[in-house]
């Protein structure tokens, strides 16, 4: 085994945008909120308080993806998320079996795309990546990265499908 060190290839997370229709939502209930508040002068101060309300769920949506993120080594994948609590999912990326990049057209408009990682990982069989810039830069780097430490490891991936033959074409006993 070598000792190479696990160096960070790529740093990212999820964009905004995908909380664009709560930042509406809640832009709109707020400005209710303000427009109903200046109707009645007597107990404007307290319908005004109500704006409060769903602009503090836009800001803990914001925070919620902020604190979501992801980091790619040369020898896993880290999934970090929680605001509060921190859940830290890593993923071998010797584990990867396919990578598909779906770039829907809202997100394209934007340049974002999710990453999605088919895994032979127990805990993580399907890793996605939302809403990340430049998805097909970062799958194509997740690709080099798996394939350069299948390489350093010597491992490779054998597919068996519900009938028991594997990919050679034998079936197993």
């Amino acid at each position: 085994m070598s000792d190479d060190p696990e160096n960070i290839v790529w740093k990212g997370g999820p964009s905004q945008i995908v909380n664009l229709p709560a930042f509406l939502a809640s832009a709109l209930v707020a400005m209710v909120f303000i427009v109903v508040g200046l109707q009645f002068p007597a107990i404007q101060n307290y319908i005004m308080l109500g704006a409060v309300i769903p602009l503090s769920w836009a800001g803990w949506k914001w925070l919620v993806v902020r604190c979501h993120r992801f980091e790619v080594t040369t020898e896993r994948l880290r999934m970090m998320q929680g605001v509060l609590n921190r859940n830290v999912d890593e993923l071998e990326l010797y584990r990867v079996k396919d990578s598909r990049v779906l770039q829907p057209l809202w997100l394209r408009l934007f340049g974002l795309g999710h990453v999605v990682l088919e895994t032979s990982d127990r805990s993580h069989p399907k890793a996605t990546l939302n809403a990340i810039k430049d998805p097909r830069q970062v799958g194509e780097i997740l690709r080099r990265e798996v394939e350069a430490l299948r390489e350093k490891k010597r491992v490779r991936e054998i597919d068996f499908d519900e009938v028991g033959d594997s990919e050679f074409g034998g079936e197993v006993n």
